[in-house]
C-alpha cells in the first residue's frame, strides 16, 4: 500500500506510521496527531470492496461519542482507492490478554470483565443500536500507564445496526430465514436459526464469551464440515444441545443464571442490566472476591503486568498481543492445549460473518430450546452442579415483573 511510509498524511494532520494489524476489513495503521501528538490508529478499508464496513462504523462511533468505554473517531474520509478512519489508540484484545494468561481466565476476572462488557453493552442498546459481533476481539483495555489502562473499550462497529426508531423507539419487526451476521462461535441460538437480532443476542452472546473464558474452550470449538453452511449449522446445533447446565457446570450458578435470563427474553423485551450486573456481584460474593479492579494480566511478568513482555505481536489496535514463553504454553491443561492447536485451521469458527443466507437443516428447528435447560440446578458451595434443582430462584422474580410491564403497556399504551 502507497501509504503505509511514514512520511504520509491523512486527513490533513494525521501523519501514517507503521503498519500494526490488517483483517477483513482492511489494514490498520498506528498514527500521530500532528496537532497535539496524540497517538492514534488508521483504518484503511478499499473504497470497492464487496462491504465497505468504515463509513457505518464512524457513524456509530459519531452516535456513542460520549459514551464511556467507546474509543472517539476523529475523522473518516477518502485517501485515494481508500476509506480512512482515524480513532483512538488503545491496547490489546480480551483476546490477546486470553492467550496471554494461558487462555484461562480467573473467575474474579471474568466477572469484573463481564460487568464492563455489559455496561458496554447496554449504553449501545440505549443509543439505538444493536452490535451484532460479540467476541473477545472486539473488546480492548485501555494504554499501559494510563488512569484508564485496565478500562474495557469496545471497538468495530462494522455490523452494529438501528434496532429502534430513536425517536418513538418502534422496534424493527420480527422476521425470520434472515442472512447469518457475526461469529459463529459466539453468536446466539436464535441467530443461528435465522431469527432477526435484538437486544437479547448481544446479551448472549456475551454469555457464551464468558464461558469461554472460563472454560478456556467451548463445547462448539473444533467442528467440522464439507461446507461453511453445514459447520454453521453443526455449531448452532451444538449450542442447541448443549445444556445450560452442563455449559456452566462447576462454575458460579451466576453464570447459568445470567444464560437462563437472557436466553429467555421475548424478541422486543427490555433486558433488565441492572440485575445482570447484580449476577456477577453475587458471582463474586460466591468466591470471597470483591470487585478492586485487579485483573490476571496484572501479574503478569512478575506483577509488572502484559506491556512488561519483550516479546509483543501487533494487533489490530496497537499495543500487541505479548504471547507467553514455551514453559507457560506447556503449563496448561491437555483439552487447553488441544483446542490451541486446531486454532489455525478452525479460525472460521472466530471469524464475523458478513450476512449470507442461512438455510435451515431439518434439525435446526425452533423447539423451546431454552426452557428445557435448567430444570436442575442450584447453588453448591456457590458453584453448578449437575443434580442442582433451583436454577430459577433467582430469576423467578422476572416473570412477575415482565407481566407487571405487560400490563403496564396495554393500561397505559398511548406512553
Amino acid at each position: 500500500m502507497a501509504l503505509a511510509g511514514s512520511g504520509n498524511r491523512v486527513g490533513v494532520h494525521y501523519k501514517v506510521g507503521k503498519k500494526i494489524g490488517e483483517g477483513s476489513f482492511g489494514i490498520i495503521f498506528e498514527g500521530i496527531n500532528l496537532l497535539n501528538n496524540q497517538q492514534i490508529a488508521i483504518k484503511f478499508e478499499p473504497r470497492k470492496c464487496e462491504a465497505p464496513q468504515l463509513r457505518d462504523e464512524y457513524r456509530s462511533y459519531r452516535i456513542l461519542s460520549e459514551a464511556e468505554g467507546v474509543p472517539k473517531a476523529y475523522f473518516f474520509g477518502q485517501e485515494g482507492v481508500h476509506n480512512i478512519l482515524v480513532i483512538d489508540l488503545l491496547g490489546p484484545s480480551l483476546e490477546d490478554l486470553f492467550d496471554w494468561c494461558g487462555r484461562k481466565f480467573s473467575t474474579k476476572t471474568v466477572a469484573q470483565v463481564a460487568k464492563q462488557m455489559l455496561q458496554r453493552m447496554q449504553l449501545i442498546h440505549e443509543h439505538n443500536l444493536i452490535y451484532r459481533d460479540v467476541k473477545p476481539d472486539n473488546f480492548l483495555i485501555g494504554k499501559p500507564s494510563t488512569p484508564n489502562a485496565n478500562m474495557v473499550y469496545v471497538v468495530d462497529f462494522g455490523m452494529a445496526k438501528q434496532y429502534r426508531d430513536p425517536k418513538t423507539k418502534t422496534h424493527i419487526p420480527y422476521k425470520e430465514k434472515k442472512a447469518l451476521s457475526g461469529t459463529a462461535r459466539y453468536m446466539s441460538i436464535n441467530t443461528h436459526l435465522g431469527r432477526e437480532q435484538l437486544r437479547r443476542d448481544d446479551l448472549e452472546s456475551l454469555g457464551h464469551v464468558f464461558m469461554y473464558f472460563l472454560r478456556g474452550f467451548l463445547p462448539w470449538q473444533g467442528l467440522k464440515a464439507p461446507t461453511n453452511k453445514q459447520k454453521y449449522e453443526k455449531i448452532g446445533l451444538k449450542k442447541q444441545t448443549t445444556s445450560i447446565n452442563e455449559l456452566c457446570y462447576g462454575f458460579p450458578i451466576q453464570f447459568a443464571q445470567y444464560l437462563t435470563y437472557v436466553r429467555n427474553l421475548k424478541f422486543d423485551e427490555e433486558p433488565d442490566y441492572d440485575y445482570l450486573l447484580g449476577l456477577m456481584d453475587k458471582a463474586l460474593i460466591s468466591i470471597d472476591e470483591k470487585a478492586d479492579g485487579h485483573y490476571d494480566w496484572m501479574d503478569l511478568n512478575g506483577g509488572r503486568g502484559w506491556d512488561a513482555a519483550l516479546n509483543k505481536k501487533a494487533n489490530l489496535h496497537g499495543y500487541g498481543n505479548p504471547h507467553p514463553p514455551q514453559r507457560q504454553r506447556k503449563a496448561t491443561n491437555n483439552s487447553n492445549a488441544a483446542i490451541q492447536s486446531k486454532r489455525a485451521p478452525n479460525m472460521l469458527q472466530n471469524q464475523p460473518l458478513m450476512p449470507q443466507r442461512l438455510g435451515r437443516s431439518q434439525l435446526m428447528t425452533h423447539a423451546n430450546y431454552n426452557l428445557t435447560d435448567v430444570t436442575k440446578a442450584s447453588p453448591s458451595r456457590g458453584l453448578l452442579a449437575h443434580d442442582d434443582t433451583d436454577l430459577r430462584s433467582d430469576t423467578s422474580s422476572f416473570d412477575a415483573r415482565r407481566n407487571q410491564r405487560s400490563w403496564f403497556r396495554k393500561t397505559f399504551c398511548c406512553i
